[in-house]
């Protein structure tokens, strides 16, 4: 499933509403500035031609005159034009900026758009003239775009400004969020105490008072089974001891060699192959109970020299087990020193198990602080190899394992954030099975 974040899926709902509604804002503002100036600047025109076309009833004497042209100073590509025309359509005068042809010859008054002008044709307070005056469009859609400019500019300016604020408010208003989600973190490796009360609205407190009460029961069934696999491990160890001790006694007052002799011994080796198997109960047991979730610091090599020591100073058939420390004294790690010290046994005595004979199990120490444990045996199947983390699964070499030594192993390296990478054959070798433990954020001295 893909992550996502909640702060920021609020922050970019929040802006796109704020910025849909500042574009619909603008196109309104713009179409409503448009509106307006068109109708201030058709004011003005309407007012600038009915005033001339009094001026031109007042001075204008002489209906034969020829067309000439007002000379106008300072006359721009922005300023109006005007034309007087008489009843035939005949241009009488006209600005220098204004065409010859008269701009319009419907004779209708009010507004018409011509190429290039707009223009206002004044009702005439005679019938002999006709003022006609033009606005350069040029300058009317410049109007037009700096009043929509300086409307809509300032609304685009101002949206990283808002895109601020809405993260700066977003962010304020999710820190109790953060907080509770930082407490619920630092609880996902051991530390199954309450959440301490925190500064938390009110649509989180019920979700701190839930965790609090998933964390007591958690607390309550670890420690029950804990409880239970130490009970059990001392009730089931110690009369098996007992019966062992009782068979071999038994075998000794057996005549060498009879067939009561060899079925006492039978007997005893089925009672040490239960006794591993209860040993690998428990421990597994132990391990899905979350034995692994402490976080201490120790000395990696400390753990690895005391499981070689014990378990080399055994060896069966000629095993044995070579350490090549490569130079490196210690390896510090965080973790629970006791699961480690399990993990790794299981490891070893798997290897020692299913090695081959007269050939050691080997350990070795990487420089990136990992652990790698070899030893020869016939490659496995690819069936077999994917399953061997599953309870009960065994490797097919013939030797009588419980099934189990992996799984606790594969168990506990989940719960401490152990990478535990299993290969079958070794690299270049048709042969040996390999496991190489690392551990995160080791520091190799």
């Amino acid at each position: 499933m893909k992550s996502w974040s909640l702060s920021t899926r609020i922050i970019i709902s929040v802006l796109m509403v704020v910025i849909l509604g500042l574009l619909i804002l603008s196109v309104a503002v713009g179409g409503f500035t448009r509106y307006e100036v068109t109708e201030r600047l058709d004011n003005s025109l309407q007012e600038v031609s009915e005033r001339l076309q009094t001026a031109v009833e007042t001075r204008l004497h002489d209906p034969g005159a020829a067309s000439s042209i007002a000379w106008l100073p300072e006359v721009g590509p922005r300023t109006l034009a005007y034309q007087i025309v008489d009843v035939t359509g005949h241009v009488v005068l006209r600005s220098q900026n204004a065409p010859q042809d008269a701009f319009e010859r419907a004779w209708r008054t009010g507004f018409a758009n011509v190429p290039h002008f707009r223009v206002y044709v004044a009702s005439p307070v005679a019938e002999k003239y006709r003022v006609l005056v033009g606005e350069p469009t040029f300058h009317r859609r410049e109007a037009v775009r700096r009043a929509m400019l300086i409307s809509v500019v300032p609304m685009l300016l101002f949206m990283p400004v808002i895109w601020w604020l809405v993260r700066l408010i977003v962010r304020r208003a999710l820190r109790p969020l953060d907080l509770l989600h930082d407490e619920m973190r630092a609880r996902g490796s051991g530390n199954l105490q309450p959440i301490p009360p925190l500064d938390l609205p009110d649509e989180l407190v019920s979700i701190q008072r839930s965790i609090n009460t998933l964390l007591a029961r958690l607390e309550a069934a670890l420690s029950t089974e804990r409880a239970f696999a130490a009970s059990a491990a001392h009730e089931l160890r110690n009369p098996l001891g007992a019966l062992l001790a009782q068979v071999q006694m038994l075998g000794r007052l057996m005549p060498a060699g009879s067939d009561t002799g060899r079925r006492v011994e039978l007997i005893a080796d089925r009672t040490r192959r239960l006794g591993r198997t209860v040993e690998k109960l428990l421990q597994f047991s132990r391990a899905s109970s979350g034995v692994a979730f402490r976080r201490d610091r120790f000395d990696l090599m400390t753990v690895v020299h005391v499981l070689v020591d014990d378990l080399g100073h055994n060896p069966c058939d000629g095993q044995g087990i070579v350490i090549a420390p490569d130079g490196i004294h210690h390896i510090f790690v965080h973790g629970d020193m006791d699961a480690t010290g399990i993990m790794l046994r299981n490891l070893l005595e798997n290897a020692l198990l299913h090695g081959g004979h007269h050939m050691p199990v080997r350990v070795a120490v990487l420089p990136d602080g990992g652990i790698d444990i070899t030893n020869d045996c016939p490659a496995l199947p690819p069936g077999i190899f994917q399953r061997l983390t599953s309870p009960f699964v065994r490797g097919g070499t013939g030797n009588h394992g419980s099934g189990l030594g992996l799984a606790i192993a594969s168990n506990i390296a989940t719960q401490m954030d152990v990478t535990l990478r299993l290969r079958s054959p070794l690299t270049g070798s048709a042969r040996g099975f390999g496991v190489c433990v690392t551990f995160p954020n080791s520091k190799v001295t």
